[in-house]
């Protein structure tokens, strides 16, 4: 497995640099991510009689989990809500399975998301990902879809997530109950 930061020099030598030498693309805890933001009420949801610039949470929805940011330029309709900025890091991928649990990022599954999103925005090609044997037959395109996922979510059931977030208890095979309960 490795680490954020080899991850995030991945996606900056990979993808790239701006002018100011930020990285196009970055992964980030959603829990660290502030910005300074115009608001019309506080955290406690006390309404201001002005707009005020406060630092909040970027993400107050996305709690314990890795986020794949991009790097973008403000549109002009947007200018008011982060003041001062014209570049900002907007969300791409929440690195998490569908009951909403916590995934560590891996590469394959990052590059595929950032090429993925760029093929879309007729920046790149998707061709590297065709394997012609496979994609030949409906069964072909049904397995690489079984391998993607594998590979992105592993084996997911709700007895393997409870194990791993340990919400699960483990009865050994040689346990016997007692009848003095």
């Amino acid at each position: 497995m490795e680490t954020l930061t080899t991850l995030n020099q991945r996606l900056r030598d990979h993808f790239g640099i701006d002018d100011a030498g930020q990285p196009i693309f970055r992964i980030v805890w959603a829990d660290h991510e502030t910005e300074k933001r115009l608001v019309d009420h506080s955290d406690n949801g006390i309404l201001f009689l002005q707009p005020t610039v406060m630092e909040v949470k970027k993400y107050p929805y996305l709690k314990g989990l890795h986020v794949l940011e991009r790097l973008v330029v403000i549109p002009d309709i947007n200018k008011n809500e982060l003041p001062g900025a014209k570049l900002s890091y907007e969300p791409i991928w929440a690195y998490r399975d569908e009951n909403h649990y916590p995934l560590f990022p891996n590469w394959p599954a990052t590059k595929f998301i950032v090429d993925t999103l760029l093929a879309a925005l007729g920046k790149k090609s998707l061709r590297k990902y065709v394997d012609s044997e496979k994609n030949t037959t409906q069964e072909g395109r049904d397995q690489q879809i079984t391998e993607l996922q594998e590979e992105l979510f592993g084996d997911n059931t709700e007895t393997t997530d409870a194990l791993r977030y340990k919400e699960a208890i483990v009865v050994p095979r040689s346990y016997e109950k007692s009848n003095q309960e």
